[in-house]
């Protein structure tokens, strides 16, 4: 089988790992109207950077009460859209019903030293875990059995974020031909594009040890994916489609 070609435009770096980098951002919601806030922006958040939202009720009590997604950044200032945060959601516990508020603190870049990776084959994923030795790369196998036992061969946006929050990570990084992205888990909004090489070969709906991943014989909707690098740019919406 003939290797792939596929070579980050920086790994001849060997700082490579330093040039993915956005560390935890803290900082408190200045304001709030209809669902979103407003927050002093910083150069480390991007437009689609996602986080928390923690409320303190005292006593040294505190609990994340919601998700905050970047939806816009300018002078100075950006803005938060709040959605309900269920990653740690469990049955017997009930989801929280405090809005967020002028005070909290919101955490952005959160979990984003965890990321799931989806490579057209066993080399590129080699190549990504080495030249990002900053990041925690979840093993494709987690996601693949995940697929398998659902019977999904084609995944979804819903079907990552899924992935991601079971294996509480926040972010996703997709291989493609010519082309890398880190993105967001929640928002699915790129954060950072490496120029690669070609891709020679796939395995779909991307490598890992699972094996074919097939859907149950009643469903005629979720067929196998047929155009990895198709697939992949729509779901992060490079081809403008969202």
């Amino acid at each position: 089988m003939k290797k792939a070609l596929f070579i980050l435009g920086l790994f001849l770096s060997a700082a490579i790992g330093a040039e993915f980098n956005m560390p935890r951002y803290e900082t408190a919601l200045l304001s709030v109207t209809d669902g979103s806030g407003e927050i002093t922006d910083s150069p480390t958040i991007a437009v689609g950077s996602s986080g928390v939202v923690m409320h303190n009720f005292g006593s040294g009590a505190s609990s994340i009460i919601a998700r905050a997604v970047v939806t816009q950044k300018s002078a100075g200032k950006a803005k938060v859209r709040f959605e309900v945060f269920d990653m740690l959601a469990q049955e017997a516990l009930p989801l929280p019903k405090i809005l967020p508020s002028s005070g909290d603190k919101v955490i952005l870049n959160f979990l984003y030293d965890r990321a799931i990776i989806v490579a057209p084959n066993a080399e590129i994923y080699e190549q990504v875990i080495k030249a990002f030795p900053n990041i925690n790369f979840i093993h494709p196998d987690l996601g693949g059995a995940y697929l398998s036992y659902n019977h999904k061969p084609n995944p979804s946006r819903d079907d990552f974020r899924k992935i991601c929050a079971q294996n509480s990570a926040g972010l996703i990084f997709i291989a493609m031909d010519k082309q890398g992205v880190f993105a967001d888990c929640g928002s699915f909004k790129p954060l950072r594009t490496f120029a690669s090489g070609s891709v020679a070969y796939y395995q779909l709906p991307f490598y890992s040890r699972v094996g074919e991943i097939k859907t149950v014989i009643w469903d005629f909707t979720n067929g196998p994916i047929s155009d990895y690098d198709k697939h992949y740019r729509y779901l992060l919406g490079l081809d403008g489609d969202e």
